[in-house]
């Protein structure tokens, strides 16, 4: 039985997704390190370092199926290391003497960060795949609701119409400007680290220059100008962009709660055949999915709030830091990965509801076009006094609990200026929604022309 939410049976699925648990697997992090070694192996073997044979033996051998895991975990238990019982396993299980040549003057530190990045490259992945297809959602939902008014609520209280595209235009443009950042930061982190023990490549002599570089390209990342085994700012970007990520996602998911009460009920997440929202009350058609969004991305925060720490490397390599890496990186992957997966099903079927919309329009009676009101007497009144006149009206109407077009009717300074035909169109609410479907309209068109939402 599992004994954490990203094991359990039960749980596993509501704080992580398989694929990305793939990732982070047991198996999966013991091949990276294998794919590091059967890497530095080839290129050593291209460049003279060790026999051309050993080093084909080796590649041949770096596979998680050619490792005996018991003898994995008799050693790991006597050497209390995790990386050597792979290295040892690896020597093994190579024929003609090839083992003695595994590991060629690298250090520990060289094959787990290496491995950990590529395996932190593998989930960039899956979140960019993830959040291009949130954003192609966002981006119909945006142009398919330019023109569906809503209301616009400010302090938590009910301000001036929007539209429904309006909003979601918004959250469009921040999830664009986080494709960005992955897409800058993605040259900058995802760096092989071949430099050994100290990170001065004196195992290696005069070819080690050449030699990191055609490892780290045989594997597909980049080459540092210098050691980054002290120098953490890399998993620290990392780290806070996907928290940025995250963050975002936890506003969408959050707003989507808050729209879903049934005392707005302006939105609902797809509801399936035989899905249960209470044990004790049949009629309750919960928001799950969403909630859990907000659930595991609240969570994950905590992550984000550790990586800080990981940057405060003592001298040239600091353990009681650097191991922090192995649970905080993949955490935060694997609940990114639930979060993302959760808000790409309710967007992709989210329920508009037009009606409740409008009719939440009409909650204020009318008084939340006292903004349109104010400006329409300004010409006429002055801006200043027309604000007094409106304030005092509404002041009145509402205490009164009378509609605002029948406040204003009272006021006489009011009724001299405006026309009932005209206080009558400026009352609707649907008319005010300021400059949203053209904004909406540029917001597409800008990232659209962006490209980084094919």
């Amino acid at each position: 039985m599992g004994t954490s939410v990203f094991d359990s049976i039960l749980l596993k699925n509501s704080w992580s997704t398989e694929e990305m648990r793939n990732i982070f697997s047991d198996k999966a992090r013991i091949q990276r390190w294998l794919d590091v070694e059967a890497a530095l192996a080839l290129v050593q073997s291209d460049l003279g370092m060790i026999p051309a044979e050993a080093a084909k033996e080796i590649a041949a051998k770096s596979q998680f199926e050619a490792i005996d895991m018991d003898l994995v975990l008799h050693h790991l238990a006597i050497t209390k290391h995790p990386l050597v019982p792979v290295v040892r396993a690896l020597e093994h299980a190579c024929d003609g003497g090839a083992g003695e040549y595994v590991h060629f003057g690298v250090t520990t530190q060289d094959i787990i960060d290496t491995g950990l990045v590529l395996q932190m490259k593998d989930a960039f992945n899956i979140v960019r795949r993830d959040l291009v297809q949130m954003a192609r959602d966002l981006m119909r939902l945006s142009s398919e609701h330019r023109n569906t008014p809503m209301m616009g609520r400010t302090m938590s209280l009910q301000a001036i119409p929007v539209t429904f595209g309006f909003k979601t235009a918004i959250w469009l443009s921040e999830i664009d400007r986080h494709l960005q950042r992955l897409d800058e930061m993605e040259p900058r982190v995802f760096v092989g680290s071949i430099v050994g023990a100290v990170g001065t490549k004196a195992s290696f002599g005069p070819k080690a220059h050449a030699m990191e570089k055609a490892v780290n390209t045989k594997l597909g990342l980049g080459t540092p100008n210098i050691s980054w085994q002290p120098a953490r700012d890399r998993m620290y970007e990392f780290g806070a962009v996907m928290g940025g990520v995250n963050a975002t996602l936890n506003k969408i998911g959050n707003q989507l709660l808050l729209l879903a009460h049934n005392e707005f009920d302006e939105i609902a997440e797809p509801f399936g055949e035989g899905q249960v929202g209470s044990s004790t009350m049949p009629h309750k058609r919960n928001p799950a999915v969403t909630e859990n969004s907000v659930t595991v991305s609240s969570a994950l925060k905590s992550n984000i709030n550790m990586m800080s720490d990981i940057t405060k490397h003592e001298h040239e390599r600091d353990g009681a830091v650097w191991k922090m890496e192995w649970k905080i990186i993949p955490e935060i992957c694997l609940m990114l990965s639930v979060v993302l997966a959760n808000l790409k099903f309710v967007l992709a079927g989210l329920d508009v509801k037009k009606d409740s919309m409008l009719s939440n329009l009409e909650l204020l009676k009318g008084y939340a076009l006292a903004e349109r009101i104010m400006f329409a007497l300004a010409d006429k009144l002055g801006k200043q006094t027309a604000h007094e006149e409106v304030y005092h009206a509404a002041m009145k109407g509402i205490e009164a609990g009378i509609t605002f077009k029948e406040a204003l009717a009272a006021n006489d300074a009011i009724r001299g200026a405006l026309s009932e035909s005209e206080l009558e169109t400026l009352l609707d609410p649907t008319t005010y929604v300021g400059e949203s479907p053209e904004i909406v309209d540029q917001v597409v068109e800008d990232i659209k022309a962006g490209g980084r939402i094919a």
